[in-house]
């Protein structure tokens, strides 16, 4: 059985996970609209990417 505790982690986690993505595509969408590279993680460089 979970504990109060570990219910409220895990809805905070997928709280933070939904907000992440959230993030990341108003970011997406704000280097399209100025034409601007996007930077991130892959395979262990920072790569910059065309949105």
């Amino acid at each position: 059985m979970k504990t109060k505790r570990q219910t409220e982690n895990t809805r905070f986690v997928q709280s933070v996970g939904r907000a992440l993505r959230r993030a990341a595509k108003t970011a997406r969408k704000t280097a399209k609209m100025y034409g601007t590279p996007i930077y991130v993680w892959e395979n262990g460089k920072v790569v910059a990417k065309k949105p």
